[in-house]
């Protein structure tokens, strides 16, 4: 019984798949007497290259506050400024960090002291380096 239930539903799947593939091409997309150059000009019948103009204004939309602020922030990137400038001439030069981990522990016998990190810097200070000097590595 088992047999004959699985045996029939391979061959549903199997005519299912067959099916899919008994359509042509010209049933599918039937050939006009359109050419490319005609449709791109407008001459298709549905309708003229104003009418397309007009159907793709309408589903335009305005931008919303957010998408215009990131637009003016964009805009800016590409200015030139102040902070820009002094960076580009004296860029700052790598500080490397080093960064120990304390795995978790037990303090004074039974205190437990969750794991953490901290970090040293190599330099107390910022460095900069000087303009023209290469910051790259070699």
């Amino acid at each position: 019984m088992m047999k004959t239930i699985r045996s029939a539903l391979v061959m549903l799947v199997i005519g299912t798949a067959l099916s899919g593939c008994s359509t042509s091409k010209e049933e599918m997309l039937p050939p006009g007497d359109s050419t490319m150059l005609g449709l791109w000009q407008g001459e298709d019948g549905g309708g003229s290259a104003r009418n397309a103009v007009a159907a793709r204004d309408s589903l335009r939309r305005p931008l919303t506050e957010s998408e215009s602020q990131a637009s003016v922030a964009d805009d800016r990137s590409y200015s030139r400024t102040q902070e820009s400038e002094i960076g580009l001439q004296f860029p700052r030069l790598p500080n490397p960090d080093l960064v120990m981990y304390v795995f978790p522990h037990l303090a004074d016998g039974n205190t437990p002291v969750p794991g953490y990190s901290t970090v040293f810097p190599f330099y107390s200070q910022v460095q900069y380096a000087m303009p023209g000097e290469r910051t790259e590595a070699y």
